[in-house]
């Protein structure tokens, strides 16, 4: 089972989009994905703000920062 993810972005960022249609085929064969607005907490604003998209393991805490295609998406979810 992989392990759960949140994607850090906000509305209206085209990287976001795309970041998301990366995911899209892994979400189907069982990823879990938060989305998370970064506009809602200031805290990941400032950490993320400059840096999104950003996937997160929520089980170790590793960061992929954009970009990122699907197989580097496997690839860090199985290390």
């Amino acid at each position: 089972m992989p392990p759960e993810c949140q994607l850090f972005g906000t509305l209206g960022c085209h990287l976001c989009e795309v970041a998301e249609a990366v995911l899209m085929p892994l979400v189907e064969h069982g990823l879990m994905v938060e989305l998370v607005d970064i506009a809602e907490r200031e805290a990941d604003y400032e950490t993320y703000g400059l840096r999104i998209p950003v996937l997160r393991r929520t089980d170790t805490g590793a960061e992929l920062d954009w970009p990122f295609d699907t197989d580097q998406v496997v690839l860090f979810l199985s290390g």
